[in-house]
C-alpha cells in the first residue's frame, strides 16, 4: 500500500495493465496453477455497457456476479474499474459505478420545457450548481392511459428514469410517479409600506428581489403580515409587481418566525379532517395476542421538555454460564403500525410529512397529537403495545444475538437525561431512589459492555456540539447553550443504535425488502481535497486504501486540545457524504456498521414505520404488516422521505438564523467575538461564539489589497501581504446590518489579518505570478478591497 501511495496514476495504470495482461496470457495464478477464472474477461466495453443499462446493480459484486467472475478474476476486474475511473469514465456513487452524467431509477426532476414534438423536458432538481451545464436532460414520457396528476413547465416531479434504447434524442426517458408541490410564480415575504405611502414585498428568501404591489392588490393584508404574492409582470429590468394571494399572519413576534419556514417549504402543519378523525376514533389496545412484558420494568429515558416517548429500555445480567459478564437489552418502541394502518389517511399523511419538524417554539408533527402524544406515548404506568428486541450482548460488547417482539408494556419509570445521570453520579431523587438497584445500575453496566463494542467498532467521532436555543415564555430568545453530553445520552443511543442494527439483519435474514439507513464513504474529490488541506497542518491522509471512520478518528486525535481542534472537525465533517434511506444496502460509513435501519423512532419517521411493518409482516406478528405495493414503492418512498429529511433540516436551520437575526437587530455597531465557518470566493461566514449563527463579511470589506481564495487551504489571503483569514480562525467581528426576515447578519472584520502556513503562502504566490505573466493587472481571481476596514 505504502508504494502505491507513491506511483504515479499513468505508472499505476501501465502496471496494471502488464499484469493483467500477463497474468491472463498465462492462464495461471501467483502459485502457478492453471487459474480456470481467467478463461474469460470482460471488456472495457462490456464493463461500461453493463453499468449504463444496470444502473441499480452497479457495484463491484454485483459487476463480478453478472459476468461469473471468481478467484483472480476479480482482482482484474477491481484493477479495470480503477482504470476507467482514473480515466474519467466512471464515477462512484453511494458505492454503486455509475457513466458521468448517468442517472439513477428514482429522481427528482425540474420540468424546464418542451422539445420540437411538444413533449416536456426536464432536468434533474438536485444537480449541482457548479455543474449544472452538464445536467442530462430527460424527456416525459406519458401516455392517455395515465391517471397521475397533469403536468407543466416550472412544475417539479419525482419521476421512474429509463435509458433511452434508440438513442435519438435525450439519453433519458421519464415515467411520472408524482407531483411534488411547488410554487415557482409565488414570493413569500413580509408586507412593507415606504413613507410614500408604496407597498413592497421583502422577501424571506434573500436571493429573491422585492415585488412591488398595487393598492388595489394588497386585498386585507396590512404593514408587518407574513404573505404569499403571486408574480403577474416580470420586468427585465427593475421590480417586478405582484398581487397578495394569501395572508399567512401577522409577522408580530419572534414565535412568528418559524412560520416563515414552514411556509417558505411547504412544510404541512394542519392536518386534513379525516385524518383527526381517524386518530380520534382510535381506542387503547387491548393485550390480545401479544406478549405480557408489563412485569419488565421498562424505563422511558428522554430531554425534561419531550412530551412524547417512544422508547423504553431494561437491562439485566445474562445467567448463562456460557455468556459470562454478558447483558441482556430490552429496547421497546411504540406499536404505531397498529394504529396507523397502511393506505389509511393517517398514513397517507405521515408519508406526506416523512418525519416531524423541530422548531425552537413549536413542532410540526408527523402524526396527530392522539396518535404521538397519547396512545403511542409510553406513558409512565399506563398499558402501551410495543414492538420490542432483545438482545444478548458479551462481556466484550458483541452482540451474540437478538429477537423481536409484539408486547403490551408498562413504563416503569420516566425519566429525565440529567435526572437519571445524576441517580448514577450519587445523587437519586424521590423517583430514581426506588430503581436505582433494580433498573439504573444494570442499564449502566450494561452500556459500558456495549461501549466496548463501539470502541472496537471505531465509528466516527467528530466533536461538534450542537447548540439550543432557549426562548422566554413570550417567544423571545433567551440564550444559546450547549447541553452537556451526558453518560446517559451515551447509554440511549448506543441501545438504540443497536437494535437499529438488529431490525435491518432480521430484515435482510428474511430476505424481506426494506429501507435502509445508509451513509456512503467520502467521495475521491472530497477524500483528495481533505488531504490536501491536512497536509497544510502536516497531516497525512493514506491515499489508495479505502478509507474507515478509524482514520479520521485518529486525524482528530491528532488535533485534540489543539487550535486546530474545531477547524479540523469542521473539514472532516465537511467531506461527509449526506445520510440518506434506500432500499439498497451500501451500509453506514460513519457508524461504521453493515447493515443499518431506523427502527426507533416511528412516531416522528416514516422510515421506522415502513420498517416496523416489515418486522411485523416478516415475523408473522399479527395484523399492521408491510404490504405487496409498500414494497413494490420502496425506491420511490425512500427517495420522497430522504427529500423530506433535507427540507425539515433546512427549515429548521433558517429559523434558528431568523431568531438570532431578530434578536440581534437591536444591537447594530457592537462588537462580537466569533469563528470563521466557512470561506468562499465572496467573502467569509463567521459564527458567534455567543449565538452560534452565521453572518457574512463580503471580501471586498476585508481591506485595500486584493485577496485570493484558496479553496484546498479553506482561506482568503492579501495579494501583496500574504496575510489573510481561515476556516476555523477565531476573530472580532462589528454587527452591520440584521434581517429577521431574511435571517441575515452581514459583518465588518475587526481582526487583523494573520500570517498563513507555508503551503498557503505558496499558493497565493503561484498565483500572483500566474496573473503576472498573462499581463493582468485586474482582479482576475481576486477581489478588490474598495472599504477600509472599521469604518
Amino acid at each position: 500500500m505504502a508504494r502505491r501511495s507513491h506511483t504515479s496514476p499513468e505508472k499505476g495504470k501501465s502496471m496494471r495493465t502488464e499484469r493483467r495482461a500477463s497474468k491472463a496470457k498465462s492462464g495461471s495464478n501467483e502459485s502457478g496453477r492453471a487459474d480456470t477464472s481467467l478463461a474469460y474477461l470482460p471488456t472495457r466495453e462490456d464493463i461500461l455497457k453493463f453499468i449504463e443499462e444496470n444502473p441499480d446493480r452497479a457495484g463491484k459484486r454485483d459487476i463480478a456476479k453478472a459476468f461469473n467472475l471468481k478467484g483472480n478474476a476479480r482482482i482484474h476486474l477491481k484493477d479495470i474499474l480503477r482504470d476507467l475511473t482514473d480515466e474519467g469514465e466512471l464515477e462512484k456513487r453511494s458505492k454503486k459505478l455509475s457513466r458521468p452524467g448517468s442517472m439513477p431509477s428514482i429522481a427528482v426532476l425540474d420540468i424546464t420545457g418542451r422539445d420540437s414534438d411538444g413533449g416536456l423536458m426536464a432536468r434533474p432538481a438536485d444537480w449541482p450548481a457548479d455543474d449544472e451545464n452538464k445536467a442530462p436532460l430527460v424527456l416525459i414520457r406519458r401516455s392517455r392511459e395515465d391517471k397521475g396528476p397533469a403536468v407543466g413547465i416550472g412544475d417539479r416531479i419525482m419521476a421512474k428514469i429509463f435509458r433511452n434504447s434508440d438513442n435519438s434524442g435525450p439519453r433519458f426517458t421519464a415515467r411520472l410517479i408524482k407531483r411534488l408541490e411547488r410554487h415557482e410564480n409565488s414570493v413569500l415575504g413580509v408586507l412593507r409600506q415606504t413613507e410614500k405611502g408604496d407597498w413592497r414585498l421583502e422577501p424571506v428568501d434573500r436571493k429573491q428581489p422585492e415585488v412591488l404591489i398595487d393598492k388595489d392588490q394588497i386585498g386585507e393584508a396590512k404593514a408587518g403580515d407574513l404573505v404569499e404574492v403571486e408574480v403577474t409582470r416580470s420586468k427585465r429590468f427593475g421590480p417586478s409587481r405582484g398581487k397578495v394571494s394569501q395572508v399567512v399572519g401577522a409577522l408580530d413576534s419572534e414565535k412568528a418566525l418559524s412560520m416563515i419556514a414552514i411556509h417558505a417549504h411547504d412544510i404541512p402543519h394542519v392536518f386534513p379532517e379525516e385524518v383527526l378523525e381517524q386518530a380520534e376514533k382510535c381506542k387503547p389496545l387491548e393485550l390480545g395476542k401479544r406478549e405480557d412484558w408489563r412485569n419488565i420494568p421498562l424505563v422511558t429515558i428522554d430531554p425534561a421538555d419531550a412530551k412524547d416517548h417512544d422508547d423504553a429500555v431494561y437491562a439485566e445480567r445474562d445467567e448463562d454460564p456460557n455468556n459470562l459478564g454478558g447483558y441482556i437489552v430490552y429496547v421497546a418502541i411504540a406499536d404505531v403500525a397498529a394504529y396507523v394502518t397502511s393506505g389509511s389517511p393517517m398514513d397517507r399523511e405521515a408519508l406526506r410529512r416523512g418525519n416531524s419538524v423541530y422548531f425552537p417554539d413549536r413542532v410540526v408533527p408527523m402524526l396527530p397529537e392522539r396518535i404521538s402524544n397519547n396512545l403511542c406515548s409510553l406513558r409512565e404506568g399506563e398499558d402501551r403495545p410495543a414492538l420490542a428486541a432483545r438482545m444478548i450482548f458479551t462481556a466484550e460488547g458483541r452482540k451474540k444475538s437478538h429477537t423481536f417482539h409484539r408486547v403490551m408494556m408498562r413504563s416503569a419509570a420516566h425519566l429525565a437525561y440529567g435526572q437519571a445521570q445524576a441517580a448514577i453520579d450519587g445523587a437519586p431523587d424521590d423517583v430514581t431512589a426506588p430503581i436505582m438497584e433494580s433498573v439504573l445500575k444494570p442499564l449502566w453496566e450494561a452500556y459500558f459492555v456495549m461501549k466496548r463494542g463501539r470502541d472496537n467498532r471505531q465509528p466516527l467521532e467528530l466533536d461538534l456540539p450542537e447548540k439550543k436555543i432557549l426562548l422566554t415564555p413570550e417567544g423571545k430568545v433567551d440564550k444559546v447553550i450547549i447541553p452537556e453530553r451526558l453518560d446517559a445520552h451515551k447509554l440511549i443511543e448506543e441501545c438504540m443504535i443497536q437494535a437499529n442494527v438488529s431490525a435491518a439483519e432480521t430484515l435482510e435474514q428474511k430476505k424481506q425488502p426494506l429501507i435502509f439507513r445508509i451513509h456512503d464513504s467520502p467521495s475521491m474529490a472530497k477524500q483528495e481535497g481533505l488531504r490536501e488541506f491536512l497536509r497544510s497542518l502536516n497531516i497525512s491522509l493514506a491515499r489508495g486504501a479505502e478509507l474507515r471512520p478509524a482514520q479520521f478518528n485518529g486525524i482528530l486525535s491528532q488535533v485534540k486540545d489543539t487550535d486546530h481542534e474545531e477547524l479540523v472537525n469542521q473539514v472532516v465533517l465537511r467531506s461527509q457524504s449526506q445520510a440518506e434511506y434506500s432500499p439498497e444496502n451500501i451500509g453506514h460509513f460513519g457508524l461504521n456498521l453493515h447493515k443499518y435501519a431506523h427502527f426507533t423512532s416511528p412516531i416522528r419517521r416514516y422510515a421506522d414505520l415502513i420498517v416496523h411493518r416489515a418486522l411485523i409482516g416478516s415475523l408473522h406478528l399479527g395484523a399492521g404488516g408491510i404490504t405487496p405495493h409498500e414494497e413494490a414503492s420502496l425506491a420511490e418512498i425512500a427517495a420522497e422521505i430522504s427529500q423530506m429529511e433535507r427540507r425539515a433540516m433546512l427549515a429548521e436551520r433558517e429559523t434558528v438564523d431568523r431568531l438570532i437575526a431578530h434578536h440581534l437587530a437591536g444591537q447594530i455597531g457592537d462588537t462580537f467575538q466569533g469563528r470563521v465557518s466557512g470561506v468562499t470566493k465572496a467573502g467569509l461566514f463567521v459564527a458567534l461564539a455567543t449565538y452560534g449563527a452565521d453572518g457574512f463579511i463580503p471580501i471586498s470589506t476585508l481591506g485595500y489589497e486584493y485577496y485570493l481564495y484558496d479553496e484546498a487551504n479553506h482561506s482568503v489571503a492579501g495579494e501583496r501581504s500574504g496575510k489573510g483569514y481561515r476556516l476555523g480562525d477565531i476573530v472580532d467581528v462589528k454587527l452591520i446590518e440584521a434581517l429577521p426576515v431574511a435571517g441575515a447578519l452581514r459583518f465588518e472584520m475587526v481582526s487583523e489579518p494573520r500570517p498563513l502556513p507555508t503551503t498557503t503562502k505558496s499558493f497565493h504566490k503561484s498565483k500572483r505570478a500566474g496573473r503576472m505573466s498573462r499581463g493582468k493587472s485586474g482582479p482576475s481571481a481576486a477581489f478588490p478591497g474598495s472599504r477600509k476596514r472599521g469604518r
